[in-house]
């Protein structure tokens, strides 16, 4: 019967996931919609693999230092007003993004909306933590990673057809409407989280900080969350270019391309999720992680082929780099304790981005394009590059695991 109660969501947290899973939404769509919209972006802006490279590489090294500057005021309010105080400014950023008619205003647009909606993640993930029990944590993660399949079902196929209608701007002040009403939302309906303020220790964030930042075992899950992102950082900005001028999928055909990738994220999470409750997270984890290295060797060195079977490749590729999104986050979401969480989820997800803004640019280096018009070349050479950091991630998530099955066996006894 405790089981059973165990699995069952309230209806407010039915209605957290939803609102939390619709931040997600809007966040992602606007970090993944600079891949398909990378190809028209590059040729409509004149701009080179490189810059190309900074300009996604500047949200995410933008989000990474924000991460770092609030860890240690995370944990000193209710998490609901910082979640809104985030959300706000990253509206204001992707407002920008839709304004913008250069590349150095670009640019600087990508930077203020990384500032605010690089820790909008590590808010929903204490969040969650603070509300769930471990036991449904996986089901919980993998309900809000589907806002990373609808990004790609719903909102990049709107996004390129408006794209292509009134501009690459256009998506972006879309993204602003949708992301005010979710706002709004959050303003009336969701309650404060602040129990974590009953038991804080430390008075100065700043010494929070630091004893946050040099847990030993703290240290290993930002480990595994860093080496985790890099590779899809490393990957995903190329993602439209390869396919248009490497595979010939035409821009008619790169909507539908992400439908159905977008599809089978939203199919697949949900069961992942479930999954990983009932079975060990890094196992299924583990599973996820050599799926996703085989069908990177696979889809980086396609040549030219009938697009259905791009469309096939596609949703292999997309089946395992999801896969590994739920177990991961929920192993580290039971990492650190109730009073450090605030901290904790902002520090690693900082490195997340740091880490993926160091892989974005090394990609934009490695990534070459002769002119506008030309395959990408070394893309390949990318791949080989992300099958070694998935297997150190393999290793550092087995460490993750083996530290949280550590501290349940000494609990009990």
């Amino acid at each position: 019967m405790d089981t059973i109660e165990k699995s069952k969501f309230t209806s407010y947290q039915i209605f957290l996931i939803i609102v939390l899973a619709l931040t997600q939404f809007t966040v992602v769509l606007d970090f993944m919609v600079m891949s398909p919209l990378g190809d028209m972006l590059m040729k409509s802006m004149s701009l080179k693999t490189k810059e190309f490279g900074f300009v996604v590489s500047g949200y995410a090294f933008s989000a990474g230092i924000a991460g770092f500057l609030t860890a240690g005021f995370a944990d000193r309010f209710d998490r609901k007003k910082l979640l809104l105080f985030f959300y706000i400014g990253f509206i204001a950023g992707t407002l920008l993004c839709g304004l913008t008619n250069s590349y150095k205003m670009l640019l600087f647009a990508r930077i203020v909306t990384g500032l605010f909606g690089g820790v909008i993640g590590s808010i929903s993930m204490a969040i969650v933590a603070d509300l769930f029990l471990i036991e449904q944590r996986g089901r919980v993660m993998g309900f809000m990673q589907m806002g990373f399949g609808a990004s790609q079902v719903l909102g990049i196929p709107i996004s390129l057809y408006i794209a292509n209608s009134f501009g690459w701007q256009s998506p972006f002040i879309l993204i602003v409407g949708f992301s005010t009403l979710v706002w709004l939302t959050i303003v009336i309906w969701m309650i404060p989280v602040n129990m974590h303020l009953d038991i804080q220790k430390d008075s100065n964030p700043f010494r929070h900080l630091w004893k946050t930042l040099s847990n030993t075992d703290y240290r290993v899950g930002y480990l595994a969350t860093a080496f985790l992102s890099m590779g899809g950082f490393m990957m995903m900005p190329w993602g439209s270019a390869f396919s248009i001028n490497n595979l010939h999928v035409t821009p008619e055909q790169l909507p539908l391309l992400f439908m159905v990738a977008g599809i089978s994220s939203l199919i697949v999470m949900p069961f992942v999720g479930k999954l990983s409750d009932k079975i060990d997270k890094f196992k299924i984890f583990a599973i996820a992680s050599i799926w996703m290295i085989v069908m990177v060797i696979v889809y980086t060195n396609l040549t030219p082929v009938p697009f259905w079977i791009v469309l096939v490749m596609n949703v292999f590729f997309m089946i395992g780099i999801m896969s590994r999104m739920a177990p991961a986050m929920a192993l580290s979401s039971a990492l650190p304790e109730m009073h450090d969480r605030g901290a904790y989820m902002s520090i690693n997800t900082s490195l997340q981005q740091l880490a993926g803004g160091v892989a974005g640019v090394v990609g934009g280096l490695i990534v070459f394009q002769k002119d506008k018009f030309s395959p990408l070349e070394h893309y390949n050479t990318l791949g080989y590059v992300i099958v070694v950091l998935s297997l150190i991630s393999i290793f550092t998530v087995y460490r993750v695991s083996k530290l949280i099955k550590m501290r349940k066996e000494r609990i009990k006894v």
